[in-house]
C-alpha cells in the first residue's frame, strides 16, 4: 500500500487498485487528490505487472465531482490561476484516456472518465452542476462520446440523477450488479479482464480512442498499422498457435 494522503493505491495480481479516500467530502476532487491520482496512474502505466486499473471510492460516494471550495477560490483568483486549476482536471481525463491499461470504475455513485463502468443497483448518476449555475464543461467531452447527443443534453441541463438501470439503458454504464453481490461481481470482472493478453488490450484501447478524430479512410489505415503490430507480438503468436492446435 502506497503512502498517499487522499487516495489508496495497491497492486495485486495484475490489478492496480486506486481508491479515492475523502469519504467525508464525498470524494470530491481537489488539487491534492487530482495530483495523487495522476501520480498513481503514471506509476501503473510504468508497472509491467499491471494489466487493469480498478478505480473505486471509499464510503458511499464514488466521486461527487469537483470540490466546490475551488469555485469559491475563483472569486479572488486571477484568470490564469483559475485556468491552471481547471486544466489539472482536464489533464487527468486525458491521462486516463491515454493510459495503456483499461480503467474499470466500480461505482456506488458517479463516474464518467473510466473505460468501463460497473454499478451497484442502488447507484445514481447525474451532472448536477446546472443546479448551482455551473456546467460540467470538461466532462462533456467524454459524455458526448459515450451516449447520444440528446441523452447527454438532457442529463446536462436537467441536473437530475438517474438510477443505475436507466444509466445502463442509455449506454452510460456497462453493467449493473445487485448491491449484495457487488464486490464479488467486480472482483470477478476485473480478474477476467486482467487475464487477457495485455498487448492486445493496450493496442485496442489506443486504436479505439485514436479513431475519434479520424476520417473513415484514416481509421482503416490506423487499423492496418495496429493489425501489423498485433501480429508481431509474442502473445498473438502464442494465441494463434494454441487456437490452431485445438482445431
Amino acid at each position: 500500500m502506497s503512502a498517499y494522503r487522499k487516495i489508496l493505491y495497491q497492486v495485486d495480481q495484475g490489478i492496480a487498485r486506486l481508491s479515492l479516500n475523502r469519504p467525508e467530502k464525498r470524494n470530491a476532487l481537489d488539487d491534492e487528490l487530482i495530483a495523487e491520482v495522476k501520480d498513481a496512474l503514471a506509476r501503473s502505466a510504468a508497472d509491467v505487472q499491471v494489466r487493469v486499473v480498478l478505480l473505486t471510492g471509499e464510503g458511499r460516494d464514488f466521486c461527487s465531482g469537483a470540490d466546490l471550495t475551488a469555485l469559491q477560490r475563483s472569486e479572488t483568483a486571477t484568470v490564469m490561476e483559475t485556468r491552471a486549476d481547471v486544466q489539472a482536471t482536464a489533464d487527468l481525463f486525458l491521462q486516463m484516456r491515454r493510459l495503456p491499461h483499461p480503467i474499470v470504475a466500480a461505482v456506488r455513485g458517479l463516474a464518467t472518465a473510466a473505460d468501463i463502468i460497473l454499478a451497484e443497483h442502488s447507484a445514481q448518476f447525474g451532472y448536477p452542476e446546472v443546479n448551482i449555475g455551473f456546467i460540467p464543461a470538461m466532462v462533456m467531452a467524454i459524455l458526448r462520446r459515450s451516449i447520444s447527443e440528446k441523452a447527454a443534453f438532457e442529463l446536462i441541463v436537467s441536473g437530475e440523477a438517474l438510477p443505475a438501470a436507466r444509466a445502463l439503458e442509455i449506454g452510460l454504464i456497462h453493467h449493473v450488479f445487485p448491491d449484495e453481490r457487488f464486490d464479488d461481481e467486480v472482483e470477478a470482472y476485473v480478474a477476467r479482464l486482467a487475464a487477457k493478453p495485455p498487448s492486445a488490450v493496450t493496442l485496442s484501447k489506443n486504436l479505439l480512442y485514436h479513431m475519434d478524430a479520424l476520417t473513415f479512410e484514416a481509421a482503416l489505415q490506423a487499423g492496418v498499422d495496429a493489425n501489423v503490430i498485433a501480429r508481431m507480438t509474442e502473445e498473438c503468436k502464442a494465441g494463434v498457435a494454441r487456437f490452431l492446435k485445438k482445431s
